[in-house]
């Protein structure tokens, strides 16, 4: 099931009962809009909550990524919660919609302390955070003003990425723990790994949570032995929460961005294209095909520009481009090393190879599993009614890829590559690049049917029922 939100706000639930069944729904829509991919959310919650539950921790999920009722009440425990919030506007909202145990997960100004207590008064155990002496007095001289304890957690900083308590700093925890039991309730402590957004490969990403799980751990340790109270030991961020291998000591974990997945998820390693749930549907309004360009009525403020991605191995920019069924669009390339700054066409690329033939007394090897696309491009053959190129290769020669063909020139067995590519990122992680005018078949389907065969009417009938409905899509 899909679900959309136009721009009037109204959400529509779009049935999925075949696999055209999105591309007819999604063809009514006012664009652009946002589109949730209900069963690729669902997916991603079950994966999370199923991984928790073999490491014997609880799910307290974000909620600022969805902002959403519907999706909350999809991705807590129950109705009620748990969750956590990062504004005290999302805790009204939700407490509005019968959230009734949340944590406002930034760190606690005194001027907010008076909508906390009414959030709490109505029905909400909404506790706060903080990671200052000075905090925790505020925290506790309201809570006697006002005759009710507001329960806080104490931050703890595992990584060095922004706020919080060294995991080993005990006198400060301490003094924290011992101001706050003076009229408020000490609830525990809270770290997020914003560190692990950093991290690559699943070993980075594994002591990322390991460092995360042993600094709450720790902390906690210390405010026991100390006499105070911390039944709440909480960790969260979408990375560590996939890569943990253990979470002893640990009870619950937060964690947001699983819910809908994104690029910065899938750059890290933590998901694939196909487990991202969030799209922006846009039609195309305009074609500059001399520039190779589609304008979309989707602009900057429908989409927003994601920085996330602008420091890993590939700039996703405003996104991936889809089809209506969600799939990235992917075209054979031809990619060079990045370090062949000279090399930016295929004219160059001939050029090149007739250096290396001189050089190395041998033909530029080209790792492909497309022989036949490999040797009608390079020959100056274009597909697409675009004329034949004077820029043919020819000092080349062919070496079969039976395996991950992108990474052939960094092991040696070749010195460029020819591969289909959807994002790019594969080629960026092994130091490859298109070239400016390599790109040798764009993404397309061909349905093809026999010209001789016997066709019965029933056949007949059904392969006009197919043509229809592919017309239609």
């Amino acid at each position: 099931m899909l679900q959309a939100l136009p721009r009037n706000g109204s959400p529509m639930m779009l049935d999925r009962p075949d696999a055209l069944a999105p591309a007819d729904s999604l063809r009514t829509l006012e664009t652009p809009c946002l589109v949730l991919d209900a069963e690729r959310m669902e997916r991603n919650v079950a994966r999370l909550r199923g991984r928790l539950a073999r490491l014997g921790a609880g799910l307290r999920p974000h909620l600022k990524t969805a902002k959403s009722v519907e999706v909350a009440r999809r991705v807590m425990t129950s109705p009620a919660g748990p969750a956590t919030v990062s504004t005290l506007k999302e805790a009204s909202q939700f407490a509005a919609a019968g959230v009734r145990d949340m944590i406002y997960a930034v760190g606690i100004a005194p001027a907010k302390l008076a909508r906390v207590l009414e959030l709490r008064a109505a029905g909400t155990d909404l506790a706060v955070v903080l990671d200052t002496v000075e905090q925790a007095r505020a925290v506790a001289a309201i809570s006697r003003d006002a005759g009710t304890p507001i329960p806080a957690l104490i931050e703890i900083d595992c990584d060095g990425h922004r706020s919080g308590v060294a995991p080993g700093d005990a006198e400060r925890l301490r003094a924290i723990g011992r101001a706050l039991v003076e009229g408020a309730e000490l609830r525990g402590v809270l770290t997020h790994a914003g560190g692990s957004y950093a991290a690559r490969g699943a070993e980075a990403l594994e002591r990322c949570a390991e460092a995360e799980r042993a600094a709450v751990v720790t902390a906690a340790a210390t405010l026991r032995a100390a006499g105070l109270p911390c039944h709440v030991v909480s960790v969260g961020s979408t990375p560590t929460a996939h890569f943990a291998r253990s979470l002893d000591g640990v009870t619950e974990v937060r964690a947001g961005v699983f819910v809908f997945f994104d690029l910065v998820m899938a750059g890290i390693g933590v998901c694939t294209l196909d487990d991202i749930a969030l799209s922006v549907l846009a039609t195309v309004i305009g074609h500059q095909r001399d520039k190779g360009w589609i304008l979309v009525d989707a602009g900057w403020m429908a989409m927003s520009q994601d920085r996330g991605t602008s420091k890993q191995a590939t700039n996703q920019g405003y996104g991936v481009v889809c089809d209506l069924a969600g799939r990235p669009y992917a075209d054979v390339i031809v990619a060079v090393p990045d370090f062949w700054i000279d090399v930016t066409t295929m004219a160059d690329l001939e050029e090149a190879a007739v250096l290396y033939r001189r050089r190395h007394g041998a033909r530029m090897r080209v790792a492909t599993k497309y022989t036949g696309l490999t040797r009608r491009f390079f020959a100056g053959e274009r597909f697409g009614g675009a004329e034949r190129s004077p820029d043919a290769v020819t000092m080349y020669r062919i070496v079969e890829s039976l395996g991950a063909t992108e990474g052939a020139p960094a092991a040696g067995t070749a010195e460029l590559i020819v591969d289909i590519t959807s994002t790019g990122s594969t080629l960026k992680a092994n130091g490859l690049r298109v070239l400016d005018d390599g790109v040798i078949l764009k993404s397309e389907a061909n349905l093809v049917a026999s010209r001789v065969a016997s066709w019965s009417e029933s056949q007949q009938a059904a392969r006009a029922t197919l043509l229809a409905r592919l017309a239609r899509s």
